[in-house]
């Protein structure tokens, strides 16, 4: 059996080799890096990651179990005004639930600030990083197009010592917040934008949440990064596409300094890019992300409208199905917009084998089965999941006032209309066939109840139940249901490209009915004799034909609280048939 038959069988999910399998297959066979593969996901902590990272991970994590070197969870924590330790958990936590642990504990970039320090001064010693006065509207105004070479900083050309002298006092905290920085020095007129002296080191007096006050000047992405995978023998830094422009400023530092050392360390990280998730109907910015939260057009980082990983798990969405999503999307070289009528495919996929079935009425409407003797009660059985004969099944009360989907009834209902109306029968799914014969109006013409009989010979299992009608509806009844409050969520935004719009802000688009909350919703009682097989310890069910739903973390025993996660209708499939 070979690797990836192998991580396919402990996983029970089918694994897809991409063109980065290729590529680290081809550095394999030449032996660089001695045949060691370990990768590494570095998110910054000022933020909660999203479905998008999510794809990031699986790749990452997946490419380390596959080549069996592991990878590194390591936070790119440059940023103190910007980083909090609540994200670092809440990253922790989503990489964990996503079904993936990293090599030993997780690594920072600041526990490598001394050494990216010296790094730095070995730059200056060589002539490649200089002390510049200027402010950033003065470098940025001098960085010139990609067609017209930048202008040199008058600062460029310090001596050695001199620079030496101020990047030592910008340490000590001599300086203000931008009064300098340190740029590296390579070549103002470059064509790519990122080669014209880019920035190195900034001043930023703000207390660190790991390093508190030591530090004043904190490295730039582009100089940590790269130096954090150097550091970790990473051999593979897998990026996203934006970072490709990028790639020679990476390699720029990482040669630099080699050249600066004694010996040669025995792995050298290669970047590599994929092209980042773009979803529709969806925003994947932090910044933007962050502002719905800021400004409460959402409960919170976690609310089950947002994309982030958190969101999608309280809203009942299962490590596997994301897996499987990111999976199916694939790896490219090239930018493309995902459906996210895939991302719910996924969920209904997973959740239809193993969500167990219950009975809710969302929107009650009572029936009276007028011929049903009344205080008794019948216990039906019920099969907890088809498409899982071990979950077995658990047993439903029936009586003669039931509740039933006000909109599974329709007066006058037209012919192919297969629900409820008078004169026409009907099953209740695991019970009898019934008759509506009539219905009571309040003043406001509004059906208040329906009068019902029913047949005593068409109980489901016996011989008279083989009988075949039209319609089947699920249904409670009434002096046994227990009453839930039901949170239904649909998609945060009405347009497929919220933040696409250049003459618009994306909170223009924002779905005024994104959020209904239904207080008293009814659940047959035995729900939770159902089951729940989720490792995480989330209930999740289907509610027969509405939906999936999971049991909030908010709940209480004495005010539960459902989340819908999807509904049962798949517009994925149907657009692929």
């Amino acid at each position: 059996m070979n690797i990836l038959e192998d991580i396919a069988m402990e996983s029970n999910e089918k694994i897809k080799t991409n063109f980065i399998h290729q590529e680290i297959d081809k550095d394999l066979s030449e032996n660089k890096n001695g045949g060691a593969v370990l990768t590494r996901f570095p998110p910054e902590p000022n933020g909660y990651l999203h479905i998008g990272h999510a794809k990031s991970i699986c790749l990452n994590f997946g490419l380390g179990k596959y080549y069996k070197g592991g990878t590194n969870l390591r936070f790119d924590d440059t940023n103190p005004v910007k980083e909090e330790t609540e994200y670092v958990e809440s990253i922790k936590e989503d990489v964990n639930w996503l079904g993936f642990q990293w090599n030993d504990e997780p690594k920072f970039s600041s526990d490598y600030f001394e050494q990216l320090y010296d790094w730095a001064v070995l730059l200056i010693k060589d002539g490649k990083a200089y002390v510049d006065d200027q402010s950033a509207e003065e470098i940025a105004e001098q960085k010139g197009t990609p067609t017209i070479p930048g202008l040199e900083s008058p600062n460029r050309n310090r001596s050695v010592e001199e620079n030496l002298d101020l990047f030592e006092r910008m340490r000590k905290g001599e300086f203000k917040n931008g009064e300098r920085v340190l740029r590296a020095k390579i070549d103002m007129a470059s064509p790519n934008m990122h080669m014209r002296d880019p920035l190195m080191y900034r001043i930023i007096h703000a207390n660190h949440h790991r390093t508190g006050d030591k530090w004043c000047i904190y490295p730039m992405y582009d100089y940590a990064h790269g130096q954090g995978d150097f550091i970790e023998g990473i051999s593979h830094s897998i990026c996203t596409l934006e970072f490709e422009v990028h790639r020679p400023l990476y390699e720029w530092f990482l040669n630099s300094i080699l050249e600066a050392l004694p010996e040669k360390p025995a792995t050298i990280p290669r970047q590599i890019e994929f092209a980042r998730l773009n979803l529709n109907y969806t925003v994947m910015s932090k910044r933007k992300l962050l502002q719905l939260v800021n400004e409460k057009y959402v409960a919170g980082w976690d609310d089950p409208r947002m994309p982030t990983i958190s969101g999608l798990r309280r809203r009942g969405y299962t490590p596997e199905s994301i897996r499987r999503f990111a999976d199916e999307i694939g790896v490219a070289k090239r930018e493309n917009v995902i459906d996210v009528a895939l991302l719910e495919h996924c969920v209904r996929e997973d959740l239809n084998i193993r969500a167990p079935r219950v009975y809710a009425v969302l929107d009650p409407v009572k029936v009276v089965i007028t011929n049903y003797p009344e205080g008794e009660v019948e216990w039906m059985e019920a099969i907890n999941n088809p498409e899982d004969e071990s979950m077995g099944s658990r047993k439903l009360p029936f009586s003669r006032e039931i509740y039933i989907e006000r909109d599974d009834f329709m007066e006058n209902a037209p012919k192919k209309f297969f629900r409820m109306d008078v004169g026409r029968e009907v099953r209740l799914k695991n019970a009898y066939i019934v008759m509506c014969e009539g219905i009571t109006k309040d003043a406001d013409g509004n059906i208040t109840e329906i009068q019902c009989t029913y047949d005593p010979d068409t109980k489901s299992g016996m011989e008279g139940s083989k009988r075949k009608v039209k319609g089947t509806l699920h249904w409670v009844s009434i002096e046994h249901a227990k009453t839930v409050k039901v949170k239904q969520y649909d998609r945060l935004f009405m347009d497929e490209a919220p933040d696409g719009h250049k003459d618009k802000d994306f909170l223009d688009f924002l779905n005024p009915d994104s959020l209904s909350v239904v207080n008293e919703c009814y659940i047959e009682p035995n729900y939770m004799d159902a089951g729940s097989n989720f490792a995480d310890g989330i209930a999740r069910y289907q509610f027969q034909r509405l939906g999936y739903f999971c049991i909030d973390k908010d709940s209480t025993e004495s005010n539960v609280i459902f989340n819908r996660t999807v509904t049962l209708k798949d517009s994925w499939s149907k657009a692929k048939k």
